[in-house]
């Protein structure tokens, strides 16, 4: 029988663990959350549109100003803000061809901290390294056996795990680098030609299996890091946890 976590407020009063995914995308984030947390209702909120969307309920909408308004009402937040404006597209040549064109991104990292904090509640917040993200745990795809190595950085907020072991790489990236192309185990899903993931090979890889949109899977986190970071966040609440059939 299906196990559903809950959390025990009041003695015999037992509800769904609530968890809001921020910047949710498609819910790659959303699905792994579920997988760790059966039982468990995510509410996601994106500032686009979302019919791939994977979780309980969809909120259209700006993510920081759900959080300062509805962020106390849930057990636990996920947030992903967009790495446009973090890492390497504002470094080098990237920021250099983004400035000739007159394109920026926001930097989203610090404020979305400040609302996840203001909520009181038990936070991660994801992004890419060289990010502002305080990098408290770092995972990586071949720790779950994927095809993509996609290495992601975790802030916690309010609660602590260890970090766990980061495996030797097993090869390259598959595709083309300073003009050599190499063969690899993983593929590379962003971007589009120079040997770049397929929507097929992205599913695959990411484990991503109920949509086929391009951009988004690109976007999406692997479901396998968040049922990673679900599971690391159930066992800190274990004397506050009860388990209903």
């Amino acid at each position: 029988m299906t196990q559903s976590v809950v959390i025990r407020r009041v003695p015999d009063t037992f509800r769904p663990l609530r968890v809001l995914d921020a910047y949710s995308c498609i819910g790659g984030a959303t699905k792994g959350i579920k997988r760790a947390l059966p039982g468990c209702h995510v509410t996601g909120v994106d500032i686009q549109a979302q019919p791939d969307y994977c979780g309980d309920v969809f909120h259209q909408g700006d993510a920081i100003e759900f959080i300062r308004a509805h962020g106390h009402e849930f057990d636990f937040i996920h947030a992903s803000p967009p790495c446009q404006g973090e890492g390497s597209p504002t470094k080098g040549t990237n920021a250099r061809r983004n400035a000739a064109i007159g394109r920026t991104y926001p930097r989203l990292i610090a404020p979305t901290r400040a609302a996840l904090e203001s909520t009181g509640r038990p936070y991660v917040m994801e992004n890419v390294a060289g990010s502002e993200v305080r990098k408290d745990i770092r995972l990586c795809g071949e720790m779950f056996g994927l095809g993509v190595l996609m290495h992601r950085y975790f802030e916690l907020g309010g609660w602590t795990t260890l970090q766990p072991p980061h495996p030797a790489h097993r090869g390259r990236v598959r595709g083309w680098r300073h003009g050599e192309y190499h063969e690899g185990p993983y593929v590379a899903a962003y971007g589009k030609g120079g040997g770049k993931a397929t929507v097929e090979e992205i599913r695959q890889a990411k484990g991503i299996d109920w949509s086929t949109d391009h951009l988004r899977l690109r976007e999406a986190l692997p479901p396998a890091y968040t049922q990673w970071i679900g599971r690391a966040f159930l066992a800190t609440l274990a004397p506050a946890v009860g388990v209903a059939a």
